[in-house]
């Protein structure tokens, strides 16, 4: 994964924890076939794709309290 991704990624989602789920949730998305929300002139990891979109602002998340 790409550092600088990561970071600007964390601007969107600041919870580590939550980021990393959401993330992950969408790889195994992306790596069954789902067709990724972004376009990119290059080869981009699942990882890479997940946290651009998250970046783009093309996932959403809700936190669920108990």
């Amino acid at each position: 994964m790409r550092d600088e991704y990561i970071r600007e990624a964390q601007k969107t989602i600041p919870d580590p924890n939550v980021l990393i789920n959401v993330v992950s949730r969408r790889v195994k998305q992306l790596r069954r076939g789902s067709r990724p929300l972004v376009e990119s002139l290059e080869k981009l990891s699942p990882e890479d794709i997940a946290l651009r979109e998250v970046i783009e602002g093309k996932i959403s998340f809700e936190l669920h309290t108990a």
